[in-house]
């Protein structure tokens, strides 16, 4: 890292790229465990005979982690750096996809709901990590971008989560639901074992990724990108003082809002899509999980045309009209009663691309240096709309009769997210 020096707020004067392409190698990772799921609420829905809303808990035990880990995985950044956060929560990861092994011979859901919480507790520490160093691992003009491109990485994980479940995890032939009809209760409990156990297979091959990764973390040598405090005399803000001034700052409590309701939406489209696409058609689970590699390409591609929307206009108000385009394509999704409404939901992935990182890096431009890591972990706290949202997506799908309805509620929250952002157009005017 020669002729790269930290600035006293943490930035650095350019970014090392060998460290910043590691870095971004770390939201792939979670964005396959994160799509993994979308297949597993398919799986269990049939092989437990669950509700839309008991599926959904999935989403629930997998971002609950999230929510409670990100203020100790703050803690564990502010007394030791980024890379110590980073190799715990590789490690934590690698604990929580073993637990498939058991899980799949188990064949209880609480126990695959385990395995998954336990994934999120390693996640919640990459996360609170990673996106904040992310945007600080270079010139603080490039903040933003950095963050964004780091995400562009995002989907290309969660593509290759849908294709480990789609090959690993669905079989060939008919649903799941049409192949139990005409079988012996013995014959289903023993084919519901068998299907079980192929959700073990797409976890093995992560594990083999995850050693690599954290060997090669371990071997790298990363920048530290902390506050240098130019009183030694002063003392070291304390989490309290930290809470206490987020609590009072009404900016930063709107972008919470607002990543609370955008990262809930996304969820919860992208873990009922293949059912839309199921209850549209006679397909099986694995020609439907097709449909979620689609959503991810429309992600990826949504994050490569608002980042050079945003090099021409302002964030803010690239993020708006997205949001404007995704309350009529979710309201095509709920309301038009044919195959097309799959195909919006598909192009709702693409207006999701930007919002994550723009608003991450939107709620942290509200908060003063020294509580940065604290707020971080906030933002990351923030995930836990992807625990509730789909969950009331769910219960208003059993409640209506009617999966596709049900998608008035990421229509909603899409709504609050334009908002957001017009309000932000309006006071920056």
């Amino acid at each position: 890292m020669k002729n790269i020096q930290q600035m006293p707020d943490g930035y650095l004067n350019r970014t090392p790229l060998f460290q910043f392409i590691l870095l971004s190698c770390l939201f792939p990772l979670w964005g396959a465990a994160a799509s993994l799921n979308d297949i597993l609420i398919t799986q269990f829905k049939s092989v437990f005979t669950l509700s839309d809303f008991a599926s959904a808990l999935v989403q629930s035990a997998f971002y609950g982690g999230y929510f409670l880990i990100a203020i100790p995985a703050s803690l564990v950044i502010k007394k030791t750096s980024y890379k110590v956060a980073i190799l715990i929560g590789l490690t934590l990861y690698i604990v929580g996809c073993s637990m498939f092994y058991p899980a799949s011979h188990m064949a209880t859901y609480t126990m695959f709901l385990a395995a998954i919480f336990s994934i999120a507790i390693g996640l919640s520490f990459l996360e609170t990590a990673a996106n904040t160093y992310s945007s600080m691992i270079g010139h603080k003009d490039y903040a933003t971008l950095r963050l964004n491109i780091s995400q562009t990485f995002y989907p290309v994980g969660a593509i290759a989560g849908i294709l480990l479940g789609k090959y690993l995890i669905f079989q060939e032939g008919a649903s799941l639901n049409e192949q139990m009809v005409g079988m012996t209760p013995e014959q289903i409990h023993d084919f519901k074992l068998a299907m079980l156990e192929h959700t073990l297979q797409p976890y093995k091959y992560l594990i083999f990724v995850l050693i690599t990764v954290t060997i090669l973390f371990l071997l790298t040598q990363f920048p530290k990108c902390k506050v240098v405090n130019s009183d030694s005399t002063k003392s070291e803000v304390k989490v309290t003082d930290t809470l206490k001034y987020l609590a009072g700052n009404s900016a930063f409590k709107k972008g919470i809002i607002a990543q609370f309701l955008y990262v809930g939406m996304q969820v919860a489209v992208w873990s009922f899509t293949i059912r839309l696409a199921l209850n549209l058609s006679s397909m099986n689970e694995r020609d439907a999980s097709n449909f979620m590699i689609y959503s991810f390409i429309g992600f990826f591609i949504g994050k490569f045309v608002a980042n050079f929307l945003m090099t021409r206009f302002k964030s803010d108000a690239v993020l708006m009209w997205y949001s404007v385009l995704g309350v009529v394509t979710l309201g095509y999704t709920a309301f038009v009663q044919d195959f097309s409404a799959v195909y919006a939901a598909i192009f709702a992935s693409v207006l999701f691309g930007p919002c994550w990182a723009t608003i991450y890096a939107s709620v942290l431009n509200t908060v003063k240096q020294e509580h940065r890591e604290v707020a971080g972990a906030v933002v990351v706290m923030s995930i836990i709309g992807a625990a509730v949202v789909p969950a009331i997506h769910g219960y208003v799908s059993d409640a209506l009769g009617s999966l596709q309805l049900a998608f008035i509620v990421p229509l909603f929250c899409f709504a609050y997210v334009g908002y957001y952002f017009f309000g932000k157009i309006k006071n920056n005017q």
